[in-house]
């Protein structure tokens, strides 16, 4: 018997999401997110990389800025206006000391209850297999939870004005094979596609769709996949981990 989702919880107020690329919350979440911001909870976004070699025809220096104002304006359709990026680059992310940091400091700047980030396990499933980029950002986000709220890891931090932070509660991973958690998004639909296809310039450069079409399928098809699991709503999933 497949088990039922658990609705993720909601006692939370700042949430903090972390990915490795521009279009990775899109397609992980962006529903999610469109229904936490609907109702009061504030999320920002931190991407590790500006996507730039995402796109086989366009070189990384024209590619950069392009995908940076896509995910901004991606960003915009469901309520999130805190966007940042990181410098590290896109395709050889390296899991280690100086990402752990980066990702450190910004979950004790930005103080969320709720951490985010996008499947970091070996594969999406039986016969796949994730990227070292996503692997990388999703360990790291895992482990920087733990040094947020530790004075005695990158104590450089602390003498930039960083104060451990250990109220994350909960941390939730998008797009997990192994889903514990969901968000309904019946009403959320069209924001979650108008939020993946922003990203014009990647989708026409990924399919020979129009960027909308590809984008409604994609997250149509997505919300469908655990509805029965959920009540039989469409819905976003996740696997949560208690950070506590």
């Amino acid at each position: 018997m497949v088990e039922e989702l658990e609705p993720v919880p909601t006692d939370w107020q700042q949430a903090l999401a972390i990915v490795a690329h521009p279009d990775d919350l899109e397609y992980g979440c962006s529903g999610a997110v469109a229904a936490w911001t609907a109702s009061g909870h504030d999320v920002a976004y931190l991407l590790v990389t500006r996507g730039e070699a995402g796109i086989d025809g366009l070189a990384p220096s024209e590619a950069a800025p392009l995908r940076e104002l896509e995910q901004h304006a991606s960003a915009a359709k469901v309520g999130v206006h805190s966007v940042e990026f990181l410098d590290h680059q896109d395709g050889v992310i390296e899991y280690g000391l100086r990402l752990r940091r980066d990702l450190c400091r910004a979950i004790r700047e930005h103080r969320p209850g709720l951490v985010i980030t996008l499947n970091h396990h070996d594969s999406w499933g039986p016969g796949s297999w994730n990227s070292a980029d996503h692997r990388a950002v999703g360990r790291a986000a895992l482990d920087a939870v733990a040094d947020a709220g530790n004075r005695w890891i990158f104590p450089e931090l602390l003498e930039q004005g960083y104060e451990p932070w250990q109220g994350v509660r909960w941390i939730g991973i998008a797009a997990s094979p192994n889903p514990t958690h969901a968000v309904g998004i019946a009403d959320y639909l069209e924001q979650g596609v108008a939020s993946l296809a922003a990203h014009q310039t990647y989708l026409e450069a990924l399919s020979d769709e129009p960027a909308e079409e590809h984008a409604r399928r994609i997250v149509l098809e997505s919300a469908q996949h655990h509805a029965a699991r959920f009540g039989g709503q469409p819905c976003v999933t996740f696997e949560l981990i208690g950070a506590e």
